[in-house]
């Protein structure tokens, strides 16, 4: 989006340095020389562009505008002690669990509510389990506007309160069209915490401090749909296939009400904004403005942020190209989420109240993952700068592993779920498979958020609306394919369409740089 003074991206790299280099003995007792006079604003960013004097200068002589008090204003997020940040990523990852948990913990009881509903067509029992990710897909894009407009700690608290109810609606399904239509408003509505969830993390942690915080927040949006089968598989079979819709009620409701005891705003727009507000009712100056203000009405701002996602998915081809891998890692890890129930029911004789456990494969595949990347990815990002400029493109070396580990495990998972005698081969396999997703998705993450700082929440809806089709459509063709291919024919054709994507990952690591800097792909955002 334009901004007051139209800074550029290259401005944010700039800042960013001086950020991290800026220690200041006391916010009131700076010096001329400690003043950073950059001026600008952004309603999306995670880090301010605008760390200014209180006092006008040459280029700024509006006294009027209120801006942060040097880098290390304790009113910034960025600032606040470690205690608060952690709390606050906690509640976070918990509320991105939920939300995918309650993609796949239905998966278990479709032949119940198959059973109720008089149906036995398999793709409206699939459909019925991916269609929630349709709602991940249109979600984002009112999602982030709004957290523009209106900052990050409303959106989540209406998104949640929405969920919360579409899952009532979902327990009180009568028939397939009223249940299809209020999972994708559920998925529509839990779409909240994924969306906002970086530019949260942007607010609060400095670019070397990301790489652990992502794999943290970025783990619960895989392991929550191999965790929820688990429950869905016990809840269904003891309390009926409802039950799962209220079991998500009561735990969504326990930490919504969490959430609002302790969660903060940390948007700096936000911030700032209100610090404004303050300051006009205490000294009666009513043209006190904040400094990140944006110009232009709030219809012309959401008119502007809804297009923007889909402009930088048309537009940027790393963007493009990297929620193309995204969109086919999640459609393949969805469509095994929807087949593997009737995989081992019918191959390996598991009854329903324990196949939800099956699921543990992948999900002790993702743990594994996410703790040797959080431990790597940020020596990997120091490494390769050399004490120079930490570019994003140093994120996505890990991906070429993820790729490679995610194709070898559909093969053992594949091939010996059709041959093998024993069910722990072929959960052996899923292990593979759930490091590998979790290494393709991490490294992709951070490089949005790097990557795109000035836009990093709109670069994660746009790869979300990607993904999220991915993993909506892709699994609709899971039981055609296995009834003409068999397990193992079946993921071979999966490795191929995952092995397609190593040439885009190499392209990005050579020349994501050079790409993502031309003038050519510049965005008028």
């Amino acid at each position: 989006m334009d901004t007051k003074t139209g800074i550029e991206s290259k401005s944010q790299s700039i800042l960013n340095k001086e950020l991290d280099s800026y220690q200041p003995s006391t916010i009131n007792e700076r010096t001329d020389e400690d003043e950073v006079n950059v001026s600008g604003s952004d309603i999306e960013k995670g880090l301010p562009n605008t760390i200014i004097s209180q006092q006008p200068t040459e280029k700024n002589e509006d006294s009027n505008t209120v801006h942060w008090d040097g880098p290390g204003d304790p009113g910034m997020a960025l600032n606040w002690p470690a205690r608060k940040k952690w709390t606050t990523i906690l509640i976070l990852a918990t509320l991105t669990l939920l939300t995918p948990f309650a993609s796949s913990m239905f998966a278990p009881s479709v032949s119940m509510v198959m059973q109720e509903f008089h149906s036995d067509n398999e793709t409206i029992g699939t459909l019925v389990v991916s269609i929630y990710l349709l709602g991940y897909a249109f979600g984002p894009l009112f999602i982030a506007p709004l957290s523009e407009m209106y900052g990050r700690l409303p959106v989540y608290h209406s998104c949640m309160t929405l969920f919360i109810l579409f899952n009532v609606a979902c327990a009180k399904s009568t028939n397939f069209p009223m249940l299809i239509v209020f999972r994708v408003l559920t998925g529509t509505a839990g779409a909240g915490p994924l969306t906002l969830g970086p530019g949260s993390i942007a607010d609060m942690y400095r670019q070397e401090e990301r790489g652990k915080i992502m794999a943290i927040w970025t783990l619960p949006i895989l392991l929550g749909p191999t965790i929820g089968p688990i429950a869905g598989g016990y809840l269904s079979e003891s309390l009926g296939w409802r039950w799962d819709f209220w079991f998500l009620i009561i735990v969504t409701g326990t930490v919504f009400i969490i959430s609002i005891l302790f969660l903060r705003e940390t948007s700096p727009l936000i911030l700032l904004e209100r610090r404004a507000a303050r300051l006009r009712k205490s000294t009666g100056n009513i043209s006190l403005k904040s400094a990140l203000k944006s110009p232009l009405s709030p219809r012309q701002n959401f008119r502007t942020s809804i297009i923007r996602p889909t402009k930088m998915l048309i537009f940027s081809p790393i963007i493009l190209g990297l929620s193309v891998l995204t969109a086919v890692i999640y459609g393949v890890i969805y469509l095994l989420f929807t087949t593997m129930s009737s995989v081992f029911e019918e191959n390996f004789g598991i009854p329903t109240e324990n196949v939800g456990l099956v699921y543990l494969g992948i999900g002790i595949g993702q743990i594994l993952g996410v703790t040797i990347f959080g431990f790597v990815s940020d020596r990997i990002l120091r490494r390769l700068s050399k004490g120079g400029e930490m570019k994003p493109e140093y994120r996505l070396p890990p991906l070429l592993f993820g790729v490679g580990m995610t194709g070898a495990g559909l093969l053992w998972y594949g091939w010996s779920a059709q041959y093998a005698n024993a069910w722990i081969v072929p959960i052996l396999g899923q292990v593979v498979i759930g490091a590998g997703v979790i290494t393709c998705f991490m490294p992709v993450s951070a490089y949005l958020v790097d990557g795109f700082t000035q836009y990093a929440a709109s670069a994660n809806a746009a790869n979300t609306v990607l993904r999220s089709l991915g993993g909506a459509l892709l699994p609709l063709a899971g039981p055609k394919m296995y009834a003409a291919l068999g397990l193992g024919g079946g993921n071979t054709l999966l490795v191929g369409i995952v092995l397609a994507c190593v040439p885009l990952v190499l392209g990005f690591i050579r020349y994501g740089e050079r790409i993502r800097t031309s003038e050519r792909f510049r965005l008028n955002l």
